[in-house]
């Protein structure tokens, strides 16, 4: 769910408190922010954002992440999904359960929140030794094709602070802006391997991970020659998918 502070015609609603709150929400659309970055960001004096950023996350629309610093909350991803926006989803697991059946190995999808990923979709390997990750698992940031792809195209003043004990550095961050996709080997876990791409929505940001997971033995310590360009041509699809969706 994206959130807009300002009608179609730039003016503000008239009501005061929930303009504010709103542009809080869709400041943290950029990822997580301290309430310094939160006032800086949204120009909203510091004790006004406090008592909102406070009183969104009592509802469940923002959350804390392990520093402290707000981000959206689960509840915002609920609302999208009660009132059928979420049109992610609702073609994720098809494309899945067809990657899965190209590459032989188990496919997921993964969403950034604040600085931990979820596993929102998946399309399991049906048989044989296989990296079984269900929906709902929360992982770190810090390791996996997937954590790379959710950041490596965040913003540079952020990013720095993101690859903290990551077993990533920001070299292997800008190959993966270069190439479009990511490979992990025994990064999340040992003697999985892994490759990444990014799902863009309308406005270019990136808003999720397709993945491919399995045993190194099958993947290889290479496993993006192998996989690449069908975990790139899933999110292309979705990505395509989302963008005439919006039109």
């Amino acid at each position: 769910m994206r959130w807009h502070y300002q009608s179609v015609d730039g003016k503000n609603s008239g009501v005061g408190v929930l303009d504010k709150a709103v542009k809080i929400l869709a400041a943290l659309e950029a990822g997580p922010q301290s309430l310094s970055e939160l006032v800086a960001s949204t120009g909203i004096a510091r004790p006004t954002a406090h008592r909102l950023a406070v009183a969104l996350e009592h509802h469940r629309l923002v959350s804390r992440d392990f520093s402290g610093r707000f981000v959206l909350g689960a509840r915002s991803s609920e609302l999208a999904a009660a009132a059928g926006e979420d049109k992610l989803l609702a073609v994720a697991s098809p494309a899945l359960t067809a990657l899965r059946d190209a590459t032989g190995e188990s496919a997921q999808l993964y969403r950034r929140q604040g600085d931990l990923r979820i596993c929102v979709a998946t399309a399991e390997r049906l048989t044989g030794l296989r990296d079984s990750v269900p929906v709902g698992t929360v992982l770190t940031m810090q390791a996996g094709s997937a954590a790379q792809i959710l950041l490596a195209w965040q913003e540079a003043d952020k990013l720095h602070r993101s690859l903290v004990n990551a077993k990533f550095t920001a070299a292997n961050l800008s190959a993966v802006r270069r190439r479009g996709w990511a490979q992990s080997v025994g990064e999340r876990e040992a003697g999985v391997a892994s490759v990444s791409a990014p799902v863009r929505g309308p406005n270019n940001k990136v808003i999720a991970a397709v993945s491919i997971s399995g045993p190194i033995e099958r993947l290889s310590r290479q496993p993006g020659r192998i996989h690449a360009a069908a975990v790139v041509a899933t999110a292309a699809r979705l990505t395509e998918h989302l963008l005439k969706s919006s039109k």
